[in-house]
């Protein structure tokens, strides 16, 4: 059965360490993940884009998230990232997604909070929870694109108001993360999360982790990130491994061989990652 991610996302803020939300694309990535998840036992969350579901079909991806739950007895969600369309996360929490991330972040703060709260409402009767952002990440996740220029940081004083207005269950915050691959030196607002940490109370996420230093990463976790996404590290392994494969092997055309050495290459950057989020042993 799949689960929420309140429960472990507040058991994870009151022992201090996080939850890797890893994004999906297929069953490939889907039992890449659960399977290393179930070896390390930590909770874990599965995460699709619009793309991704509109690449591999929600009901596709609920019923394999659901196989992987029943097989592996593990606590795994099923999250809804990066959407903007509200009637697409009503359509897919109606089909069983049991968490969604609102992004409203391009919206001024009122509209952000009108759209956040329509959700919610919504949500909170299906049982399932919400994420929203505020402040913008600059870079390319899917189809949304940020110029670094546009991107803001999370005002602490609004991150207050706007989590009691809204009702969500975990707030993504905006302290120096970008999604895909970093340009330039990386620099994190350590100050800012805490003063967010000290005015909020629910779990706080870490998206644009990929590519971030373990230390800087473990850092965020311990001033109160609780969710860590991760995706950009883990396609381009999988890709290269592939692609190695091919250029060892032209002839190949068996998708059991070929896509091997690519959910290998992937199960390792999926360990690495649970270790560093310090999510193992907590399932």
């Amino acid at each position: 059965m799949l689960v929420t991610t309140k429960e472990m996302l507040l058991k994870a803020q009151k022992e201090k360490y996080a939850v890797p939300a890893f994004n999906i694309h297929n069953l490939e990535t889907i039992s890449v993940v659960v399977e290393t998840a179930a070896e390390l036992k930590s909770p874990v969350i599965l995460a699709g884009t619009p793309g991704t579901i509109g690449y591999a079909g929600g009901e596709y991806l609920v019923a394999i998230a659901k196989a992987a739950a029943k097989k592996y007895n593990l606590p795994i969600a099923l999250h809804l990232d990066h959407f903007e369309d509200i009637e697409e996360i009503k359509k897919y929490l109606d089909l069983g997604f049991t968490s969604a991330m609102i992004d409203a972040s391009k919206e001024n703060f009122q509209n952000n909070i009108k759209k956040v709260k329509e959700v919610v409402d919504y949500a909170h009767e299906k049982g399932a929870v919400v994420e929203a952002e505020l402040g913008k990440l600059g870079g390319i996740e899917d189809d949304l694109i940020v110029d670094e220029k546009d991107a803001m940081y999370t005002d602490p004083n609004s991150a207050k108001e706007f989590v009691e207005r809204t009702g969500i269950d975990s707030l993504a915050v905006a302290i120096g993360t970008a999604h895909g691959l970093y340009k330039g030196e990386l620099k994190l607002d350590f100050q800012r999360l805490s003063e967010i940490r000290s005015k909020v109370k629910v779990p706080l996420v870490l998206h644009g982790a990929s590519d971030v230093p373990i230390n800087l990463v473990r850092k965020a976790i311990s001033l109160g990130i609780t969710k860590v996404n991760i995706a950009t590290d883990l396609k381009i392994p999988f890709a290269e491994a592939v692609k190695s494969y091919f250029r060892e092997n032209p002839e190949a055309n068996d998708p059991r061989k070929y896509m091997t050495p690519g959910k290998e290459a992937m199960k390792a950057i999926v360990e690495a990652k649970i270790k560093m989020c310090g999510s193992e042993n907590k399932a």
